[in-house]
């Protein structure tokens, strides 16, 4: 299943800052789109705000399992 919103610990992978920095990120993005503070930010919501691919995001957010 495809993950649906982002956390502050992903966000800051995926742009390579601190997770102080991915917070402030995130409140950002909700003070854009008018969402109540806490609320989740959707992956789709994350990418229309910083320019980055959809399908890149999601592809680096799949949980990667090995089998052996």
């Amino acid at each position: 299943m495809a993950q649906v919103s982002i956390r502050p610990k992903e966000a800051a992978h995926l742009r390579g800052t601190g997770y102080d920095a991915a917070k402030a990120l995130l409140q950002r993005i909700r003070a854009h789109f008018n969402k109540a503070a806490r609320t989740d930010v959707s992956v789709g919501e994350f990418c229309q705000f910083t320019g980055l691919p959809l399908a890149e995001v999601t592809a680096a957010l799949q949980p990667t399992y090995k089998q052996g």
